[in-house]
């Protein structure tokens, strides 16, 4: 058997029981053999700052290097005003700099956002979009994901207890591992 695609997921909700990370950890666990799933913390990012390009602080590095090693990224994220948590950008803004350098380049990706409302973060969703098309981040398109009614769709073990929101998961997981495979750089 083949090395699994290691993916890289981002969660843009620093929030202890955050919705996002729990829908991480059970995207993680329906993951197909394909894919690894590990989320990567952003919580412990400093805020960027050009001026220290020439000498990053040592988190910005360890990030940087590890969002390199992956064969893609997943963002799963809140809407925060209808965009992205500061926290999320900040880690985007981090791993692009300095200019010409970016982590990002060329990265497989996927987008799902993660919410209370009816309407799933579309707002979120869409506008991480904009800045991933900047950065040659290519997103997978379909199915798209906006997972609304967060608040009633976990069990106590953290799993998802909605059968048709879980098959929808693994859908999304598996053309994820389909879009890692056509579109991962040679």
């Amino acid at each position: 058997m083949s090395t699994p695609r290691d993916v890289a997921v981002l969660v843009g909700s620093l929030r202890k029981e955050s919705f996002n990370r729990k829908m991480a950890l059970a995207m993680a666990a329906l993951a197909p053999a394909g894919i690894k799933l590990e989320i990567v913390e952003i919580g412990q990012l400093s805020l960027y700052n050009q001026d220290n390009d020439d000498n990053p602080p040592a988190e910005w590095t360890a990030f940087r290097d590890r969002i390199r090693r992956a064969d893609a990224v997943m963002f799963v994220t809140p809407e925060y005003n209808r965009s992205v948590p500061a926290a999320l950008k900040n880690a985007i803004d981090i791993g692009s700099r300095p200019y010409g350098s970016s982590a990002w380049d060329g990265k497989p990706g996927a987008v799902i956002s993660v919410s209370p409302s009816a309407i799933g973060g579309f707002g979120a969703n869409h506008h991480l979009r904009q800045s991933l098309v900047f950065l040659n981040v290519p997103v997978m398109q379909q199915p798209e994901a906006y997972i609304g009614g967060a608040d009633k769709l976990f069990d106590e073990q953290g799993g998802i207890a909605n059968e048709s929101t879980r098959a929808f998961v693994q859908k999304i997981l598996t053309t994820f591992a389909a879009w890692i495979e056509r579109n991962a750089p040679a």
